[in-house]
Formats: structure tokens, C-alpha cells, sequence
């Protein structure tokens, strides 16, 4: 298959036109009459992604955040987007990112359903179409109520994940649930006004993370990497299905942080 024919394959689950305007989604690097016969999936593009896309011979690097997010005025080794970059290209690699438009198509529904919400409606809409809308994270109905404590243990199980940060009372009893993964500071009025009783995402601060608990929401930081590492094997499946002769390699579950 050649790149472009991929590149339909992604655009299909994920349209370019769900992304945010502020994103920079789809092919980055390369030529869409690219010859693919392998393809390496990650989160992030690291300097360890790349070395790795290289060492397995991958011909498509697809990752969920992109590279280059702003306008660039020079490529050179001298800072680490040049860097990687340059070893993408110097090794034949085309390079493709599914940003938002995988948060709004894919991610979104998908983490509900790992968390078994039901009645699931879009969190924070972006997208307005004829007969839909669709959006940022999903809000519905815990499976069954539960405390704040339990579904805290629920959330680590069903996204492998060993530390949550948490803000809100551990008894208190939870009936509706929201979930952003990645980045949900601003998703927390969102929560609010669509009456959850907790709020699941990452990279939530101090400040953000109590003045949510004054107003009545719990808030389950899983932390950025510890939510949308689902991207890796949702499309490692999707691919797998979509592309019978495309070789599919998946990084390993690698969280790039430790805490000491």
C-alpha cells in the first residue's frame, strides 16, 4: 500500500476536519506515493521513538501528538524537532500524526468505554454536523454508583496505570461521570455545567484541582500519558484489521516520567 492509501485508511476513523484549528494533524513529513509496507504507532515522537522507527525498518511513523505544532523558519540539529525530523527523513520515513481529530473521533469513545459510562453524551462539542455533534470527551452513567475511592481503583485497573492524583472527598458517592483524556483543565467547566459528578483526565494543577472540589467535582488526574496511551493499541487493532499487508509494530507502554 502506498502512503496515501493509508492516509485514507486513518482519515476515514478520524476525519482531518474534527481536529481543533489550533492543531496540526495528518501527514507532516514524507510523500504521500510512499511505498508502506511497515508501520510504527506511539504516543509522542522522541528521540527514542525515532531511533526505534529506524531500527525496525518502519517506513510510517504514526503518532497522536504531533512534532511540529508551530510554524518552523529552519531545520537543523541544533534543536530536537530539527533533529528528529532530519533522521525521519535522512532514513526515508514518513511521518503522520492524529491529534484532536483522533480526540474527538476515537479517544473520546473509546475511554468511555473502557470506564463502562452509559448514556454517553459529548463532553465539550466541537464539531457541528447535520444530524450530530461531536467533541472532546464523553459524559454518562457509571455502571453503578460508587465512592470516589472505588472508582479510583477502577480507573488504575482499566488503564493499567499505578498512581492517580485525586481531589474530593474518598467517601463521597458518585453517580455521573466525565472523562478527557490528556490535557482536561479546560473541560472542567464543561463537567460542571453538564452535572458530573467527577471529571477524569490529566494535567490538572493545584489551583484547578480545588477550586473543582469547591464546586462539587471530583477530579481524578490519571495523568496525560496515563489515559491516552490507548491510542497506541486501539489503532495498532484498527491497523491490523484495515491493512492485512502492512507489517503493524506498537511501542510498548512506556510512561515517560518517574515519580520518586
Amino acid at each position: 500500500m502506498n502512503c496515501r492509501e493509508i492516509m485514507e485508511i486513518l482519515e476515514a476513523q478520524s476525519p482531518l476536519s474534527y481536529a481543533c484549528d489550533w492543531d496540526n494533524v495528518g501527514l507532516l513529513a514524507g510523500s504521500p506515493a510512499k511505498e508502506i509496507k511497515k508501520i510504527y504507532i506511539a504516543l509522542d515522537a522522541l528521540d527514542e521513538t525515532v531511533e526505534e522507527a529506524v531500527f525496525t525498518g518502519a517506513d510510517l511513523l504514526l503518532t497522536h501528538h504531533p512534532l511540529i505544532f508551530k510554524g518552523i523558519k529552519k531545520i537543523t540539529t541544533e534543536d530536537f524537532i530539527g533533529r528528529r525530523l532530519i533522521k525521519l527523513i535522512q532514513n526515508d520515513i514518513a511521518y503522520y500524526a492524529m491529534h484532536t481529530n483522533f480526540d474527538v473521533k476515537g479517544m473520546a469513545d473509546l475511554s468511555a468505554a473502557m470506564l463502562g459510562l452509559e448514556n454517553t453524551k459529548v463532553l465539550d462539542v466541537t464539531v457541528f454536523e447535520k444530524d450530530r455533534e461531536e467533541g472532546i470527551g464523553r459524559i454518562g452513567n457509571l455502571m453503578e454508583p460508587m465512592t470516589l475511592e472505588h472508582l479510583v481503583r477502577f480507573v488504575k485497573a482499566a488503564f493499567s496505570i499505578e498512581k492517580v492524583k485525586v481531589f474530593g472527598e474518598a467517601n463521597k458517592r458518585l453517580k455521573r461521570a466525565a472523562v478527557s483524556p490528556g490535557s482536561g483543565k479546560s473541560e472542567i467547566r464543561h463537567a460542571i455545567a453538564k452535572g458530573a459528578d467527577v471529571l477524569i483526565t490529566g494535567d490538572i494543577d493545584h489551583h484547578d484541582g480545588i477550586d473543582a472540589a469547591a464546586c462539587g467535582l471530583c477530579i481524578i488526574d490519571a495523568g496525560h500519558y496515563g489515559l491516552e496511551h490507548i491510542f497506541i493499541n486501539y489503532m495498532e487493532d484498527y491497523l491490523r484489521r484495515c491493512c492485512e499487508d502492512v507489517e503493524i509494530i506498537a511501542q510498548d507502554i512506556m510512561f515517560p516520567y518517574r515519580i520518586l
